[in-house]
């Protein structure tokens, strides 16, 4: 997939690829399929699985020391090399998606088409727009999300081919139609659940066609400053893919391999990601740096908060430090860090945040069981999108939702190109496993204990 195609039609682009990819795995599987690629312990089984090698996922990978690459690249070459919105600074998502979906950067005639063909999709069925006016203003907004996107299905391209019985090699086809349906009908749905809950149900205009999709997307949730615009662009890029472990993705893989088609994937996906140890936990670092501020004031000594981490952590965590791979601090707090750092320099919550990376990784290093004691993401996203306007927490994971489509979408086309199965690993239980290691023990294997 290294061959540059100019070609604007990204379904067109696809069809080159997907052949030339096709033949690319089945050959390495055919040659490698007895190879082992490593060991699994008693202790990854009860530890969340964490460690263990057992996905394919094409869109990006999570190296511990540098960071996500999508596709091979950093955070930092997506914002140097993909295409801009005229008079923006950060990385358009539609250049991302297609880095995703193609392993190439885009042209800018090739994100244009993406925009225009976002643009076109984007009109949302009356019957969804009746369901989110009628919802209890009590709802969270991801369970509003959720249920929004499951209704769309409704319109689902791969069910009615599926049901028509299209052959299992136009399968990626359908995928990608409803994929490209549901991402552009996001913004307009998020912005729905936005003004119903906090804007009181004014109208969320219509898409301008001229305009790319975060900019719409801003235009509709009633933020016009340019900057948050840029802000967006930049949060829906960097938000949209972290490899295929985290809930979001692994919970869209395993749905989507019982080829449910994307709707229903995507929304157990956004079940997942409304969980606490995962999307909501840029809500919660903001919750908690607002009750620092309330304890110890705005302006506080390096003293006053190394005391309010120490009794934070009498009972609980540093909220937005340490991460399941990560081992050094996370490029996606990283760019946000560059952006307040130019853009709202004088920020009381982003002066805070900046005291909190001086003093909370020396901290938590100095404790010893801590493997990773510097910032994720969730320390930056909230404290930016309050200094421009948007202090509705409940709603950040909404924000976040909307990025992670593009990611997990990528994938599905390709899980479903390259004929991925049905995901069956198999479960033990303890009284299981102890006979299982009991019985390896007993015949000198050396099962239970690590290489």
């Amino acid at each position: 997939m290294l061959c540059i195609n100019t070609k604007t039609d990204l379904k067109e682009v696809l069809r080159e690829l997907v052949p030339k990819e096709q033949k690319r795995v089945a050959e390495f599987k055919a040659q490698n399929k007895d190879v082992s690629i490593g060991q699994v312990t008693v202790d990854m089984i009860y530890g969340g699985m964490r460690g263990i090698k057992g996905l394919v996922y094409e869109t990006s990978v999570l190296d511990p020391n540098e960071g996500i690459r999508f596709r091979g690249k950093t955070i930092a070459e997506c914002q140097a090399e993909l295409p801009k919105a005229k008079g923006g600074e950060e990385p358009l998502p539609e250049g991302l998606f297609w880095l995703l979906v193609t392993s190439q950067v885009p042209t800018q005639e090739q994100v244009g088409w993406v925009t225009s063909e976002w643009n076109k999709r984007a009109a949302i069925p009356q019957h969804v727009v009746t369901m989110l006016n009628n919802f209890p203003a009590q709802l969270h907004p991801m369970s509003q999300l959720s249920a929004a996107i499951t209704v769309l299905n409704l319109g689902s391209k791969f069910a009615k081919a599926y049901s028509d019985s299209v052959p299992k090699s136009k399968y990626w086809e359908y995928i990608y139609e409803d994929s490209m349906d549901v991402i552009a009908k996001l913004p307009t749905i998020a912005a729905i659940i936005y003004r119903n809950l906090y804007r009181n149900g004014t109208a969320v205009g219509a898409i301008d066609s001229k305009k790319d999709w975060s900019w719409n997307f801003a235009t509709m949730l009633g933020y016009d400053n340019k900057q948050f615009v840029d802000l967006l662009r930049l949060y829906l890029t960097i938000h949209s893919d972290h490899e295929g472990g985290n809930v979001s993705a692994h919970t869209s893989h395993l749905v989507g391999s019982a080829l449910s088609d994307p709707y229903l994937s995507l929304a157990a996906a956004m079940n997942g990601l409304a969980g606490p140890l995962h999307g909501l936990a840029n809500q919660e670092v903001l919750i908690w740096i607002t009750k620092l501020v309330e304890k110890i004031g705005d302006s506080p000594t390096d003293d006053q908060i190394k005391q309010y981490v120490q009794d934070t952590l009498k009972t609980s965590v540093v909220r937005g430090y340490g991460h399941a791979v990560l081992r050094k601090t996370d490029p996606r707090y990283t760019c946000q860090r560059e952006f307040a750092l130019k853009h709202i320099p004088n920020d009381r919550l982003f002066k805070i945040v900046s005291q909190l990376y001086t003093v909370v990784p020396k901290m938590l290093g100095e404790l010893g069981k801590v493997k990773n004691p510097w910032p994720n993401v969730d320390v930056h996203s909230g404290v930016l999108l309050q200094h421009y306007g948007m202090k509705e927490m409940n709603f950040y994971t909404v924000l976040f939702g909307v990025s992670r489509a593009l990611g997990v979408l990528s994938q599905m086309i390709w899980s479903r190109a390259l004929g991925f199965p049905l995901e069956r690993p198999k479960s033990l239980s303890t009284d299981g496993l102890v006979a299982f290691v009991a019985a390896q023990k007993k015949a000198g294997t050396g099962a239970g204990t690590k290489a």
